[in-house]
């Protein structure tokens, strides 16, 4: 393989230069030529490709966002949009493809592979830790540490004023974001989507505690949560106990931004290794990732259709840390 392409696509997480980074170098250091794709499957169809070397990932590891930028493409869903994205990567010479992504990156790189045969390995970049096939994501840990220092700062209001305060976090699908939140945060409640906690018992909570003389509270929602978001169960809980005073905090895209962790760091280096040299080894339609501090290779239909579970002893400590 003499030629590669590395893109992000779909939400950004932080870490995702670092990986960008660590393709570009694990390339230079094979004598591999690679190329930077703007703006994900978009960027692919158009043929918005940047050559790229050591000097133009310098000073790139500390950023948040992605210096490819990233985009949703609708046209790449559609077996025409596919065909000018594989004209593009052969009119440039591009045998194989780094993917930066998740769900929705990994089932159109699968497609494509199907169809045309472009080899991809993926790079689980996203901030929500939901794919199968790694213990952690790039972006997530500097996702919950952003979360948690807002839940901090809500807090300290939380108790002067006596309030119950409703935190929503990012979590379409999954409570990783959400319950690490709850347990370093010291809240009362977490709701997520893989637990079917029902307002009624989040509302027999709040009241058992209000009656014990406790007056300040904090409840985090999981956007995903089956319940509604952190405004629609807030509403329901000062309809059932008016006396409490409610707000509600959406804490959303700040999430994803800013300098990514150490620990997302050595994460994306890693992985940005691993891709690379994942591709030269033949092997395509896999995510690399890290499961027990182990470098494994997942196809990319476990990581898409193999749910993720939480670890039902964070559920525990929960409960056991809140009474």
């Amino acid at each position: 393989m003499k030629r590669i392409g590395v893109f992000t696509s779909g939400g950004d997480s932080p870490g995702m230069n670092a990986c960008i980074r660590a393709v570009v170098r694990t390339a230079v250091y094979h004598g591999i030529e690679v190329y930077g794709i703007m703006r994900g499957y978009s960027g692919m169809i158009k043929g918005e490709f940047v050559r790229l070397d050591s000097a133009s990932v310098s000073n790139t590891i500390q950023k948040g966002g992605t210096i490819l930028k990233s985009a949703r493409s609708q046209k790449f869903q559609t077996k025409e949009g596919r065909q000018q994205a594989f004209d593009q990567l052969v009119n440039n010479g591009i045998e194989g493809l780094v993917a930066i992504g998740g769900n929705g990156t990994f089932t159109g790189a699968t497609l494509f592979e199907e169809e045309f045969g472009i080899p991809t390995v993926g790079a689980p970049g996203t901030i929500d830790n939901d794919l199968y096939g790694t213990d952690y994501t790039i972006g997530y840990d500097t996702a919950v540490n952003t979360a948690l220092e807002a839940i901090d700062k809500i807090r300290d209001t939380a108790d002067s004023h006596d309030r119950c305060f409703f935190v929503e976090v990012m979590g379409r699908d999954s409570g990783y974001i959400a319950i690490p939140c709850a347990i370093g945060g010291g809240a009362e409640i977490v709701m997520v989507p893989e637990t079917k906690l029902s307002t009624e018992a989040v509302i027999d909570s709040l009241r058992s505690s209000w009656d014990r003389s406790k007056t300040s509270f904090i409840v985090i929602v999981a956007e995903g949560d089956e319940e509604g978001n952190a405004h629609a169960v807030a509403k329901q809980v000062k309809e059932a106990i008016p006396q409490l005073d409610t707000r509600v905090t959406i804490i959303g895209h700040i999430q994803r931004g800013g300098a990514p962790s150490a620990a997302d760091r050595m994460l994306a280096s890693q992985i940005g290794i691993a891709a690379v040299e994942g591709l030269m080894n033949g092997m395509r339609n896999v995510m690399a990732g890290i499961v027990d501090r182990k470098l494994v290779y997942t196809p990319f239909k476990d990581t898409i259709y193999k749910k993720k579970l939480i670890n039902q002893s964070f559920m525990r400590m929960v409960d056991i840390l809140s009474v």
